[in-house]
């Protein structure tokens, strides 16, 4: 296979054509403890396949340089590289090249709009303009990436900030959401899927309602870009962000959608380097977007290889990756279903969700689960999932979480879920 080239197109994933895709992922041939590594933590941290490792290394190589800055081959051609990055995650989430900026990561993109809205706010000439007792709505099932940073925005601009609740089903409180999204909300910041309950909120119904408020709208959709078709246009959102390194791409490099005009009326977040079009030793005047949210030296490479990430989830297909995950979180819930002692979060067999599930074991930390399973080759992850205030709704300080991926097998789930079975007997909670 050539540097940066995909697999063949795959209408429907199956076990055998996961298997072949397998090949592709070399860190899926590791041994641990001298068992075969089941991964099941894809939601923390995907594993790449060799088409972005060769990337990189081929970028490193062969063409690095700065961007943006030289007239020499190497720059040109990094540019070129790194620019071809940018339209490439444009198109596979459906929105113009100049609306999507780089970040370190996803909480970078989060925190750059709450940053830049307040501070556009403040001076009176931003596309928000926050008064005392206007509001900013979150929902409770938000990761602390799209929570802390409209925590720290109210309290600059002294607004409020309001929560729509989950019901006792585990899913969005819709009803709720209907009187808590109201005339003063500005703002409603939201995630797509839950990265712990595994449901799929509903964009539509959010967007309409926040219209209707005249409201921005900004969509966390980490847990979404990896794993399902995003049209962020039809979406009709004003924001979004995910990161590289949970859609098969490097660490280091996370994506800002913005549409155009906002993004042109909103401050810089951090400044510096080539951001500018003039600068005199007063003051500063700065290039449209993307360029004026990009100071500083550029994840070159990390682009390059996020570019090489959605070209090959481009072959195999969204639609197909999504629909073999569904079949596996379905898989994830009724097995851990049938388990005594065991206690999925978020919406139970036969509902919707995508391919994860968390659990809390009965008599059991979920650390302790944790370190059961890695004892078996199995890596999952454990904790509060960067979701404090949601473990307090469902009543746990921490759970166990398994997340699958395109590359995941169902005899990997079965082996998970085998080992789950036998983890409230070791740890004599069962008796």
């Amino acid at each position: 296979m050539s540097v940066g080239a995909a697999p063949p197109t795959i209408e429907t994933l199956d076990d055998a054509a996961v298997t072949r895709l397998r090949a592709d992922f070399p860190i899926l041939g590791t041994n641990v403890g001298g068992r075969p590594l089941v991964y099941l933590d894809s939601g923390a941290t995907s594993q790449r396949p060799l088409a972005v490792i060769d990337a990189e290394r081929d970028f490193a190589m062969h063409r690095n340089a700065a961007v943006h800055r030289g007239a020499h081959h190497l720059a040109v051609e990094a540019t070129e590289a790194f620019e071809q990055a940018r339209s490439s995650v444009a198109r596979f989430v459906g929105a113009d090249d100049d609306e999507i900026v780089w970040t370190a990561n996803a909480t970078e993109g989060f925190n750059l709009v709450a940053y830049s809205l307040g501070a556009g706010s403040l001076q009176g000439d931003g596309p928000i303009v926050f008064a005392p007792g206007d509001e900013i709505v979150v929902t409770e099932m938000e990761h602390h990436a799209n929570l802390i940073p409209w925590q720290q925005l109210a309290a600059r601009v002294g607004a409020t900030l309001r929560f729509i609740p989950i019901t006792d089903g585990e899913v969005l409180d819709l009803d709720a959401a209907r009187t808590v999204i109201g005339p003063r909300t500005k703002l409603l910041a939201f995630t797509h899927v839950s990265n712990v309950l595994g449901v799929v909120n509903p964009v539509d119904g959010l967007v309409a309602l926040a219209r209707g408020a005249g409201a921005l709208v900004m969509l966390d959709a980490c847990q979404s870009a990896p794993h399902l078709p995003l049209d962020l246009h039809a979406l009709d959102v004003d924001f979004a962000a995910f990161s590289s390194h949970k859609m098969l791409g490097p660490t280091g490099i996370g994506v800002l959608y913005g549409k155009r005009d906002l993004l042109n009326s909103m401050p810089p977040f951090i400044t510096g380097g080539s951001m500018i079009t003039t600068v005199t030793m007063e003051r500063a005047e700065f290039l449209p977007a993307p360029q004026r949210f990009e100071a500083g030296s550029q994840p070159i490479a990390q682009a390059v290889g996020l570019d090489a990430a959605v070209r090959y989830l481009d072959e195999v297909g969204l639609d197909a990756v999504h629909e073999w995950e569904a079949a596996l979180g379905q898989r994830l819930v009724e097995g851990l279903a049938r388990v005594p002692g065991i206690r999925v979060v978020g919406p139970g067999p036969g509902a919707a969700r995508v391919g994860l599930a968390a659990f809390d074991v009965d008599g059991v930390h979920a650390h302790d689960v944790g370190q059961f399973l890695d004892d078996r080759g199995i890596a999952v992850r454990v904790g509060h999932h960067c979701a404090q205030p949601l473990h307090r709704r469902l009543g746990v300080a921490a759970t166990t979480r398994a997340s699958a991926y395109l590359y995941t097998t169902t005899d990997e789930v079965d082996e998970f879920l085998d080992a789950v079975a036998g983890v409230r007997a070791y740890f004599g909670a069962g008796a």
